[in-house]
């Protein structure tokens, strides 16, 4: 097929390198413009647009699609189908029908659940058992087209976003391919108005560690927001970012510090206990228990903020 891709990040980038191997042609990549990103705040390229790069095709990165004009390289295009994968705009109705056969969309969720900007996170802060990919045909709602084609995937005991990441990304890529290869044969299958789901793009402000709550829903609060925007909580008077934690047998006052040990800080949550096992103070690296303690000390009793 000729496809237009659309999408900007590694999640998409690993769809579009599985179209071209299967043999696709692609004429038209539209991904967002550079942003700048990291530590430095460097202007980088997305991970699609390095991928289109490679490959020597054609880049379109427009800051907005609502402008009949700058819907101009689509029509050029003159393509079968466009495949979008995490692209981050809206695409309005008058671009979803310039394709011959419309477009189609990779949504890291089994749908209606967490239809949105942020599946992946809502579902390990929500304690899913399972989550998946699912193939739709795009209308002008938000992730609430027909599906194509879903592939469930478990969600295993010490999975964080960027690991389900990875996961999901492989499985879009292999969907992908399969579902072009068979398009002509794919039945449309409504969403079901029951169990939908909204999965809001993630705020930095939800990353702050509240002790008054079950250890169990914030070890999976930092699962959820590693790598971004990585949970927080305020020990005395000094931010830290959580990396990562576990749970504990253990109870206290929400927030005060029950033991210390080179396998972690044991905090006390509001029911339960959470081991801090990866830390990384404001302007540091980000360590292991054993190594952060050597250069910031913490003694049994002190308190984590819990406002």
């Amino acid at each position: 097929m000729r496809l237009i891709f659309a999408g900007t990040p590694e999640f998409a980038a690993l769809a579009l390198q599985a179209l071209l191997t299967a043999g696709h042609t692609v004429p038209l990549v539209l991904t967002q413009p550079d942003r700048p990103a990291g530590r430095g705040m460097r202007v980088l390229p997305g991970a699609v647009k390095r991928v289109a790069q490679q490959h020597g095709l054609t880049l379109y990165q427009p800051e907005r699609l609502k402008d009949p004009a700058s819907h101009e390289p689509l029509r050029n295009a003159d393509a079968d189908l466009m495949v979008v994968a995490a692209y981050g705009l809206i695409l309005p109705q008058s671009v979803l029908d310039l394709p011959r056969l419309g477009c189609v969309n990779l949504h890291a969720s089994l749908l209606p659940r967490w239809r949105g900007a942020a599946p992946i996170q809502r579902a390990i802060a929500a304690g899913d058992e399972e989550t998946g990919i699912t193939i739709m045909r795009m209308d002008a709602g938000l992730d609430t087209g027909p599906m194509l084609l879903t592939r469930v995937l478990p969600i295993a005991e010490h999975d964080t976003a960027a690991i389900l990441h990875d996961k999901l990304a492989r499985v879009a890529a292999e969907l992908i391919v399969d579902a072009l290869a068979r398009l002509e044969t794919l039945v449309q299958t409504a969403q079901p108005s029951e169990g939908a789901t909204y999965a809001p793009k993630i705020d930095k402000r939800e990353a702050v560690l509240d002790w008054r709550r079950s250890a169990q829903e914030l070890e999976r609060q930092v699962r959820a927001f590693n790598p971004f925007p990585v949970a927080t909580a305020t020990l005395g008077t000094v931010p830290l970012k959580v990396w990562s934690a576990e749970r504990a047998a253990a109870n206290g006052a929400p927030g005060t510090v029950l033991g210390v040990d080179d396998q972690g800080i044991l905090v006390a949550c509001g029911s339960g206990a959470l081991r801090l096992t990866e830390l990384q103070k404001s302007g540091g690296k980000r360590l292991p228990v054993r190594n952060f303690l050597q250069g910031f000390p913490v003694a049994v009793g002190a308190a984590f903020g819990v406002d």
